[in-house]
């Protein structure tokens, strides 16, 4: 009896660790106002989610590296997501900065911080690579230069694996 409540604990604590490893289905808001599910996305491929927010100076900084992956392996099935964090008083200075910068990645607005919650975001900028059957593959908090390097390593092994 002990030995079967044991491997029932086992089981049940080895699903739930494997649960936190995929993302869950999460509406994502356009600057637009419109809607649209993280799994639009996933099928296609992987997907790269960067929260930011326009206060935050290395998360600016980011973007621009974000934006050459974009162009880079959009044709491989990547999609970067930039998730602002801005408050919606802020919202305003979001699409500004969007707009002037002429990313070519899709944003979309968190402004309750709920999806950064959702998939345990704590750091700005936060980046998370999503392969497409929804499980996290890589995990970075913060910006330093350099660190798109990993990134870009990250990216190219998740798009070989779903060529």
């Amino acid at each position: 009896m002990k030995k079967w409540i044991l491997i029932s604990v086992l089981v049940l604590l080895a699903s739930t660790l494997y649960g936190q490893n995929k993302v869950p289905d999460i509406k994502l808001k356009r600057m637009n106002g419109k809607s649209v599910m993280l799994q639009d996305f996933l099928k296609k491929g992987p997907v790269l989610i960067n929260f930011w927010a326009t206060w935050c100076a290395p998360c600016k900084k980011e973007m621009v590296h974000l934006d050459e992956f974009e162009k880079k392996y959009t044709d491989k099935g990547l999609s970067v997501l930039a998730i602002s964090i801005d408050s919606q008083k802020s919202i305003s200075q979001v699409r500004s900065y969007i707009r002037a910068k002429k990313y070519s990645f899709d944003v979309f607005l968190d402004p309750n911080s709920q999806v950064l919650k959702k998939l345990n975001g704590n750091l700005m900028p936060t980046d998370i690579l999503i392969g497409q059957d929804g499980t996290i593959l890589w995990r970075h908090n913060g910006y330093i230069p350099g660190d798109e390097k990993k990134m870009e390593a990250e990216i190219k092994a998740a798009v070989q694996s779903t060529s």
